[in-house]
């Protein structure tokens, strides 16, 4: 099985290169990568046959091999009360921080403590603003920008997927 920091250094060399799709296998975990489309990683464990049983059945069905399905784009569903248009219009010219990585969204250190950022407040490039969980290792997550949070995209607790916008911030 791959481990996060081997995934995420393919996502870099594919990223880095003239590459526009990458697939690979490795003891049940597929990895395909499109550039200009979500990451998809997957884990296929084969289905173990069937236990024989006491009473005499038909012979089993084969068992088929999982299908690779393609990764589904993430589209963020608009505020109903607020037209497509006026949200571009209102992200124009704002920074989004990104997921590096698919985990859990967490807006604090531990549950009860105070968020790392929110609506208004300063930050700089080196500023951790979140942590995102993947696989039990707890990721800080830099602005990389200067600048004040606008907007927080997703809830505390939320799973998010790789390249997804987290915060907005309005750059100085």
């Amino acid at each position: 099985m791959l481990k996060i920091h081997e995934i995420r250094e393919i996502i870099k060399l594919v990223d880095q290169s003239a590459i526009t799709e990458f697939k690979i296998e490795e003891e049940g975990t597929k990895i395909s990568i499109k550039k200009g489309t979500v990451a998809s990683v997957s884990q296929v464990t084969a289905m173990p046959a069937p236990a024989p049983q006491a009473v005499p059945t038909p012979t089993p069905e084969p068992v088929a091999a999982p299908k690779e399905v393609a990764p589904a784009p993430i589209q963020a569903a608009a505020p109903q009360a607020t037209p497509v248009a006026t949200e571009e219009v209102e992200e124009a010219g704002l920074h989004k921080i990104t997921s590096p990585m698919v985990g859990t969204f967490y807006q604090s250190s531990e549950p009860g403590a105070a968020a790392y950022v929110k609506v208004g407040d300063k930050v700089k490039n080196d500023s951790v603003v979140c942590i995102v969980e993947a696989m039990k290792l707890f990721n800080e997550i830099e602005a990389e920008v200067s600048g004040e949070i606008v907007k927080v995209l997703v809830e505390d607790g939320q799973l998010v997927e790789y390249g997804q916008p987290l915060f907005l911030v309005k750059p100085e």
